[in-house]
């Protein structure tokens, strides 16, 4: 029962002894005339205020309603039934036996109280000297106290937090489909079945990044690679965002490459929101988990007969997979194509920009300090040569990827511009260069008159001014006077 309903309960029963005693208290009994008052309203009966019975009092009872009430300022508050002080408190459960239940607790959350109670009984009979166990109903409210409510033991394959150990809380699952083309657009790695020859001779297993359409199921592109790192991710992203356009919104795991600075800091650029999943939620990404399936199931079965299967032959494969078959077959869910239904719309796709641009977007941004000597910047353990005119900086705003730093920018931290380019430090070339005269940052300011500064000047006059003598003794006989 709720806090609120007990809290009625009180009241009834203090509406209840303050009709009782009311009387009394408005006309209180001469001396000598109380306990004939009191035994005439323990003769009669009351209703029960909670089931409507009739009850009746003791005349002691009564009285103790009266003198508890007779000067009070809010008899019917002094009426109410008190609150128990220990509530809300821990149950008298000593800290032994409290430190030997978290600890059996932690060790087995799933366990239930009973459980609990009887293993505890055994480990604390062991103690030296034996601890008495507290009674069932202790233990049940001790760990309601200190919140160790009881958990589902884990299973193989639950869902968890990673490094954290901790379980998600299970939500419903329901299917979803998005009303415009490249509202939503889905991208996950696979880790392919299939070992193929790599160019160094050895056998790797690669990995197909892909791109789906949440609308249509349109695969915009599909590639595989040798590893899964972001400059894979960019490289296959900005290919699909060539052939389609840029997408509103994109559902991806929470893998590294996905939450990369490089990565995020380009969708940011690009107006796309990024839709992570929750951790180990599959489930999520639904339609890339069915991708999967079919790409096992039809793409890799075909190339079973194929040995020495290269990672070049593999894409021209999925290639022409996708094209002609993916694209062309009707999907079960949607009773269309993807291409069919990819083509019907209705789209909300942006153009994409250039390659250029589009490469210019996906990198992160630092801030260097710039050295004095020779104006330069550390970058990735290289050093970068900083424009003279920007000298003056102690600090600069540098963008870049990390694994291609052909194209570093010096941006203004502010509105995020573009300055210029800078290049790593040739030290062969400045071995053979002559040194350019250095420009001034700024215009030089013009020499002021020399001699005795004016603020020292007014200290001279100031102290003229007062009259006095100069408060020292010239030497009489100074050792360079020429005389």
């Amino acid at each position: 029962m709720g806090s609120g309903d007990d809290r009625h309960r009180r009241d009834r029963w203090a509406r209840l002894r303050f009709a009782i005693i009311g009387p009394l208290l408005a006309a209180p009994p001469a001396p000598g005339d109380l306990q004939a008052a009191l035994s005439a309203l323990a003769a009669r009966s009351w209703r029960h205020p909670l089931t409507g019975l009739e009850v009746r009092f003791g005349a002691s009872t009564i009285e103790r309603w009266y003198y508890a009430a007779r000067h009070a300022a809010d008899p019917v508050a002094v009426l109410r039934n008190q609150v128990r002080r220990d509530i809300g408190g821990f149950p008298s459960v000593g800290l032994q036996t409290q430190e030997a239940l978290r600890s059996q607790y932690a060790a087995h959350p799933g366990w239930t109280a009973q459980l609990h109670h009887d293993n505890l009984r055994v480990l604390l009979a062991a103690f030296d000297p034996v601890v008495p166990c507290p009674s069932y109903a202790s233990i049940r409210r001790t760990l309601k106290a200190q919140g160790l409510t009881r958990k589902r033991p884990a299973r193989y394959g639950d869902p968890v937090i990673p490094g954290t150990g901790a379980g998600l809380v299970e939500r419903e699952i329901r299917s979803y489909e998005v009303e415009y083309v490249l509202q939503l657009m889905h991208l996950d790695f696979h880790h392919g079945s299939r070992k193929i020859l790599s160019r160094a001779g050895a056998w790797i297993k690669p990995l197909l990044v892909a791109f789906i359409d949440d609308r249509s199921r349109y695969l915009c592109h599909a590639q595989w690679y040798a590893a899964e790192g972001t400059e894979q991710l960019v490289h296959g992203f900005s290919q699909a965002l060539s052939k389609v356009g840029l997408p509103r919104s994109l559902m991806s795991d929470r893998g590294s490459a996905m939450m990369s600075g490089e990565f995020t800091a380009g969708l940011e650029r690009l107006g796309i929101l990024h839709v992570p999943t929750r951790p180990r939620s599959p489930h999520v990404n639904g339609k890339q988990e069915n991708l999967w399936t079919r790409v096992e199931g039809r793409l890799l079965a075909m190339l079973e007969g194929e040995e020495r299967l290269t990672l070049d032959q593999l894409n021209l494969a999925t290639c022409a997979w996708v094209t002609q078959e993916y694209h062309r077959t009707v999907h079960r869910e949607i009773g269309v194509t993807p291409l069919e239904r990819y083509l019907a719309g209705p789209s909300v796709a942006r153009a994409c920009p250039a390659s250029d641009e589009l490469r210019a977007a996906f990198r992160i941004e630092v801030k260097r300090r710039v050295r004095r000597s020779d104006g330069t910047a550390s970058l990735e353990g290289h050093r970068f040569e900083i424009p003279s005119r920007y000298r003056h900086l102690p600090d600069v705003h540098l963008r870049y990827a990390r694994w291609d730093l052909r194209r570093v920018d010096l941006i203004d931290p502010r509105l995020g511009t573009i300055l210029c380019p800078v290049y790593p430090i040739d030290k062969a070339a400045n071995a053979e260069r002559l040194r350019r005269t250095v420009e001034p940052a700024s215009h030089a300011p013009t020499p002021g008159a020399s001699g005795i500064a004016p603020l020292l000047k007014q200290m001279i006059a100031d102290y003229a001014a007062t009259g006095l003598p100069p408060a020292y003794l010239p030497d009489s006989h100074p050792k360079d006077d020429p005389a």
